[in-house]
């Protein structure tokens, strides 16, 4: 059971990939561009165009989360995906509350776990990276640098 599970440990990266950096994605486009609802507490507006840390935040949930999903950059991407989320929990989640659940910062904490996640795993399955990891062997790069690291 365990050697299947492994085998499709790529794929199942690669599809949580996606999902985490689609929602992440869609909250930065809902923020700048008011689809879906719009900005948390602006009745379907958006954030104002270069306010501390809103308008920022959104735009690297946007374009973070765009790499992210496509795959592509995946490992810094993810990193600057999860630092903006540590930040958003420290300094506008804790302030309210210790605990997550009381102050409302489950989403960025989520988000920051997950992100760094993939800094750690790199892109699973379905990525861009993988490609640029072809075509860098293909020019003589090793296959060690591109090999994923698994417990053993």
């Amino acid at each position: 059971m365990s050697t299947r599970l492994d085998s499709a440990q790529p794929y199942a990266l690669g599809l949580f990939r996606i999902v985490i950096a689609l929602l992440f994605a869609v909250h930065g486009a809902a923020s700048l561009f008011g689809v879906l609802g719009g900005a948390a507490g602006t009745d379907g507006g958006t954030v104002a165009a270069g306010t501390w840390p809103a308008w920022y935040a959104a735009v690297i949930q946007l374009v973070a989360g765009g790499l992210v999903l496509l795959g592509l950059g995946t490992r810094a991407a993810a990193l600057i995906a999860s630092g903006s989320m540590a930040y958003a929990y420290f300094d506008v989640h804790q302030r309210a509350a210790l605990w997550p659940i009381q102050n409302g910062g489950e989403l960025p904490a989520l988000f920051c776990w997950g992100f760094l996640l993939l800094v750690f795993t790199g892109s699973g399955a379905f990525g861009l990276d993988r490609l640029v990891g072809r075509r860098t062997a293909a020019a003589g790069g090793s296959a060690a640098e591109r090999a994923p690291v698994a417990a053993a």
